[in-house]
């Protein structure tokens, strides 16, 4: 595993990078932090947080980060690739707490050579899972 920065898989510019970090990542799975403070994108201040539901966007980056990292390793441009949408999003909290470090995990399912994906992901907080869904994606080949 290389350890690349956000910027240099993810296709996003700054502000839409919503990510910190890319944690680690195979060939089928990542995982990527989220710190939630008053500068990040999507801050509501009358909320001291995040509203949960930009969680299914931090869950398309980290799959951004999957992809882009990969296919770095392997000597490809990253690629721009698109949310199609999302099953059975589902989260505890209603918001994401100001000062809080969430983890972003997603695992691929199904991929086919078209460039269609399924990943199986979740956020968890202070080891509590707080956020899950099923992502679907697209990536042009």
């Amino acid at each position: 595993m290389t350890a690349y920065e956000v910027e240099d898989v993810l296709t996003h510019e700054a502000p839409m990078i919503l990510i910190n970090r890319l944690h680690s990542y195979t060939e089928e799975s990542a995982q990527c932090e989220v710190s939630i403070s008053e500068t990040s994108p999507f801050f509501d201040p009358t909320l001291n947080g995040v509203p949960s539901h930009i969680g299914i966007e931090y869950m398309a980056q980290t799959i951004a980060a999957f992809a882009g990292a990969n296919d770095l390793d392997a000597g490809r441009e990253k690629k721009v690739g698109f949310l199609l949408g999302s099953r059975k999003y589902n989260s505890t909290i209603p918001v994401y707490k100001n000062g809080c470090s969430l983890q972003v995990t997603v695992q691929r399912l199904f991929q086919e050579e078209s460039g269609l994906g399924v990943f199986d992901c979740h956020i968890t907080l202070s080891e509590n899972r707080v956020s899950s869904a099923k992502v679907n994606v697209f990536q042009p080949v």
